[in-house]
């Protein structure tokens, strides 16, 4: 079976492999349709790009500029992973034809390496320390598409989103915490052709694998740990072993994390099901399923958990009650079970949310501001970019874009108010904006 990760199959001619992918890619932009020969992790990437309006031309943001950056990357956790990074792939870097970088779980560049000659070439496309290559905001490309699929990925010349970096082939694997499991960033090699090869897919792979071993040798104790934010299908960590669970078994792990000292089955199918009229059977075959994943961790009469287990939304929660905003954005990454309809989610998920953002309106920080209206859970939220506009000085140039986008969002959402006005706005409609965006 071929590797679906892997850019290209042995033997392959590149030039001809350019030619066809570039017609496909050319094709999806005119009418957005894509097929074969285009690989499906690449097709779904670019649909991810279109999606988000990411540019197919044009340089990606630069969002920390150099104080930021020194501050930010000594604090984040793969600095302790850089000598791995640079033993394994040194060579790489400074070999005249590649460069090794490091970004973080936004797809941030914190590190980018290799030869002066290459960076410099690099240079024009804005892949330097501090810009920002997540899919949306620079399209299809392997640390990019490593962090959404989470997983190894080649992205191939033409493949990439952005003409701009269709000269460019890199192979990026992610990284995650081995004692939570939580997306850390991703590492990557960037050059020419021959990084389609799959000699580089693996290197990458296993220089990840072994910057996560040495991460986890400073922790004495892994523990237990969900992370259920952003994602559809929680994570859960049980002493260095990952597991993807269902929805079902996700929407159960995040309601008896939240309870330890129990649930009735009573009580445990009131917040899965709320009101519906379900038979006990097809909780407890939920449960017996579940058990059969989890072992011993799931106890019953009360249905608990026999471990304390720390979750991601715990993390927030902690964070926001010792007024550490920046700490609780960082972790935030995303709304809790996006799709859960169960109702003791929903109720999690949006008492988060909420208190969330209100810890933002209130440290009225342009950054932090700025940093949740680019995520998708954010970009359409009127009172964070009125908060934003707010919160700049009038004169600021700065001020113009943020000022723009409140005025579309207040006309999507039938306003006719200003920016201060529409604050003082009932919070009904305030609320409204945020959970229930336009489609524009």
């Amino acid at each position: 079976m071929v590797n679906p990760w892997l850019a290209m199959e042995t033997g392959a001619d590149p030039v001809e492999r350019t030619r066809t992918v570039r017609r496909a890619h050319a094709a999806f932009l005119a009418d957005g349709t894509v097929g074969p020969p285009v690989r499906r992790v690449v097709a779904d990437s670019w649909r991810r790009s279109a999606e988000a309006h990411a540019a197919a031309d044009g340089a990606a943001p630069i969002e920390l500029d150099e104080a930021a950056l020194s501050a930010y990357r000594d604090g984040h956790p793969l600095a302790r992973a850089m000598p791995v990074f640079r033993e394994l792939l040194g060579s790489f870097a400074q070999d005249g034809a590649h460069l090794l970088a490091v970004c973080d779980p936004q797809g941030r560049l914190l590190w980018v390496e290799g030869h002066p000659g290459v960076r410099r070439s690099a240079e024009r496309m804005n892949f330097v320390i501090g810009a920002r290559w997540d899919e949306r905001h620079a399209g299809t490309n392997a640390p990019g598409t490593a962090l959404a699929a989470e997983h190894a990925v080649q992205i191939f010349a033409a493949e990439h989103y952005n003409r701009q970096v269709q000269r460019w082939s890199c192979a990026a694997a992610p990284l995650h915490d081995p004692r939570t499991g939580r997306l850390l960033g991703a590492v990557d090699i960037t050059g020419g052709d021959h990084v389609a090869s799959p000699h580089s897919l693996a290197l990458v792979q296993a220089t990840a694998r072994a910057a996560e071993a040495h991460l986890a040798a400073d922790i004495p104790e892994l523990g237990v740990c969900l992370s259920a934010l952003g994602r559809d299908e929680a994570l859960l960590v049980m002493d260095g072993e990952r597991l993807r669970l269902g929805r079902r078994h996700s929407e159960i792990m995040v309601l008896l994390a939240r309870h330890p000292e129990g649930l009735t089955g009573d009580q445990l199918s009131v917040l899965l099901y709320g009101e519906r009229e379900m038979r006990p059977v097809t909780l407890r075959a939920e449960l017996s399923r579940l058990r059969q994943l989890v072992g011993t961790l799931l106890h019953s009469r009360p249905y608990r958990l026999s471990r304390p287990v720390e979750t991601d939304l715990g993390a927030v929660e902690e964070a926001l009650t010792a007024g550490e905003v920046r700490s609780a954005l960082q972790a935030y990454r995303g709304p809790l079970l996006p799709l859960s309809e169960a109702p003791g989610v929903q109720r999690l998920r949006g008492a988060l949310a909420d208190r969330m953002r209100s810890a933002l309106l209130g440290a009225r920080d342009p950054a932090l501001l700025r940093e949740w209206s680019r995520t998708s859970w954010g970009e359409d939220d009127l009172e964070i970019w009125e908060a934003l506009v707010d919160a700049l000085p009038e004169r600021s140039p700065a001020r113009s874009a943020p000022l723009a986008t409140a005025h579309r969002l207040r006309a999507a959402y039938g306003l006719t108010s200003g920016p201060r006005q529409a604050m003082d706005a009932p919070a009904a409609v305030r609320v409204a904006t945020f959970r229930q965006p336009p489609r524009l």
